[in-house]
């Protein structure tokens, strides 16, 4: 009687095990898988969206190069300033659905985290009870199991019994490692996707900056021409000479700063410092080295790296060595530059305010002064689209791609 009875405990302890796991999460569990299946309808939604907007930034990308490709005049200018104000309009909606779309990625994570720890909990709870239940027969001793059987069979059955049910204990052990593993993934999501929210959050910022740099450009070039094809053309050309006094200045004075060092301590300058670091924080690079698409060209092959930096940011030598010039040219290009060891030089182009003097010795990372390019502001000069450093590194006098010097 005993053995029948002992049989149906463990018939009734199987069935518990395998249908307790389903029964714990209940309808609450079923109501948060509808509403993950919610949101990620909604993440997709948000994608396809982001999808259209990057269609339609190419094809403004490539009317404005298009523009850029066509002969220098007041109607390219301005064609191209209006596809860049749309363009840039276009960026903050589409930084925006990234950032909300973001935004549901944490909350979907947030409620897989929640049902993995339901899972693990009702999983414990469970493997908990069984286990005091086998507590409760394992008291037993293995004679007096025998004694309750009536043959030799019976207590092989029920030893088989047994044995099924610390099979599924350890299977069930297995699972709730398993849970607690996709627990830990479902974390580390998110607090990647969080670090990615505060990218996203700032980069937000700096297209809205962009857009109001957009908007200014375009009324100071409206401002400077008062809509006339010869005023701008005229504009253009006082522009290049200011280009190309600057880069006589920058030559003829790197040479004039290496032929003193030498007679002063009859060695040349060694460079005393790792390598490079970045002047203004490292952000998005707005025109590159010779850059193709640089909206002016016509007038100079661009010498340097264009990184956007907000109107007044800190410049920071990028490396230790002597001020060559610091020009300050009032509403003019105003410029700084630093002549390093081993041959090579640093050119810190819209300067806004200047905080060395000629022949001063700096140390890598020393403030030199503030960022500018916002047209019409002191230092910018008349080539500028916005707030941005122009950063050049010369080699033997002979500009170099900056991004190959910079960590």
């Amino acid at each position: 009687m005993k053995n029948k009875i002992f049989k149906i405990v463990i018939c009734l302890l199987v069935g518990l095990f395998l249908l307790n796991p389903i029964m714990a999460l209940g309808q609450g569990a079923e109501e948060e898988n509808q509403e993950i299946k919610e949101i990620n309808k909604q993440i997709e939604a948000s994608r396809e969206r982001i999808k259209k907007m990057q269609e339609q930034q190419e094809i403004y990308s490539k009317a404005i190069a298009q523009k850029q490709k066509e002969k220098a005049s007041l109607s390219n200018q301005l064609a191209i300033l209006e596809n860049r104000l749309a363009k840039a309009a276009l960026d903050i909606t589409s930084a925006q659905v990234e950032i909300d779309r973001t935004n549901l990625e944490i909350d979907k994570i947030n409620l897989e985290i929640k049902n993995k720890d339901l899972e693990i909990l009702s999983q414990k709870e469970h493997v908990g009870a069984v286990l005091r239940l086998m507590q409760k027969q394992d008291d037993q001793s293995t004679l007096e199991v025998l004694l309750l059987n009536n043959t030799l069979n019976e207590f092989i059955n029920q030893t088989k019994y047994l044995e099924d049910i610390n099979k599924k204990i350890s299977q069930a052990l297995d699972l709730l490692k398993q849970y607690k593993k996709d627990l830990e993934e479902k974390q580390q999501q998110q607090i990647e996707a969080k670090k990615s929210l505060v990218i996203l959050k700032s980069d937000l910022e700096n297209k809205k900056q962009a857009l109001v740099s957009e908007q200014e450009t375009k009324a100071y070039v409206l401002n400077q021409t008062k809509s006339s094809e010869k005023e701008y053309q005229r504009l253009l050309k006082l522009a290049k000479e200011e280009q190309q006094q600057a880069e006589a200045n920058i030559v003829n004075l790197e040479k004039s700063v290496r032929d003193r060092i030498s007679k002063l301590s009859g060695k040349t300058l060694e460079f005393n410092d790792s390598g490079f670091i970045w002047p203004v924080p490292k952000n998005t690079v707005t025109a590159y080295f010779h850059d193709p698409d640089y909206p002016f060209r016509y007038i100079f092959e661009h010498p340097a790296i264009d990184i956007r930096a907000g109107q007044g940011t800190t410049i920071r030598a990028a490396a230790s060595g002597y001020i060559a010039i610091a020009k300050d040219a009032g509403k003019g290009y105003s410029y700084i530059m630093i002549v390093h060891g081993d041959g090579l030089a640093t050119v810190y182009g819209h300067v806004s305010k200047i905080y060395v003097q000629t022949d001063e010795y700096v140390v890598q990372g020393q403030t030199i002064g503030l960022s500018g390019g916002t047209p019409g502001t002191n230092g910018a000069g008349r080539t500028t689209t916005g707030p941005h450093l122009h950063f050049e590194v010369r080699l033997g006098g002979v500009p170099v791609d900056p991004l190959e010097y910079l960590p």
